[in-house]
Parts: C-alpha cells; structure tokens; sequence
C-alpha cells in the first residue's frame, strides 16, 4: 500500500524553500527542482499529476493567482484534519 500524500504548510516558506522541500518529499517522482516563482503553475501542475495526488482532488494551480493560495489549498484536501 502506497504512504498517504503529505504536503509542507507554506507558511514561512519562500516558493522556491516550499517547493524543495516537497521535491525532496517525493524525489522518486523526479519533480523538477529550482524553478522561480513566476513558473510556479507549471510545476504544480506537474505535482498534482503525481499519482499520490490523483486520488487526493487537489485543486488545480490554474485558477489560482499566486502559488501560495494554491498550496494552502493543497494542505486542506490532503493534511489530515486535526
């Protein structure tokens, strides 16, 4: 059985800090690592297709103005609620 998706809260983070951290979370998935901000949609995309996401609805980046919205987003459809 696959681990449960987990995603770092964004709070504190740069994108670029946040998006490394999750880079290394789920390395055997060879996301791409070092992208700037401004191409933050490209690479979320590209984390929503993991099939660990898939199954999790996360929100697509697209409808989103900046990556930080988007991310904590992500945390609410995939962080076990407390």
């Amino acid at each position: 059985m696959a681990a449960p998706a987990f995603v770092y809260d964004p709070r504190m983070h740069t994108f670029e800090s946040w998006s490394a951290l999750m880079c290394e979370a789920y390395a055997a998935q060879q996301l791409q690592i070092g992208v700037s901000e401004e191409n933050w949609k490209e690479w979320a995309a590209g984390l929503k297709g993991i099939d660990v996401f898939q199954n999790e609805s996360i929100p697509g980046p697209y409808v989103f103005e900046n990556w930080r919205d988007w991310a904590e987003a992500v945390v609410g459809a995939v962080n076990p609620k407390n």
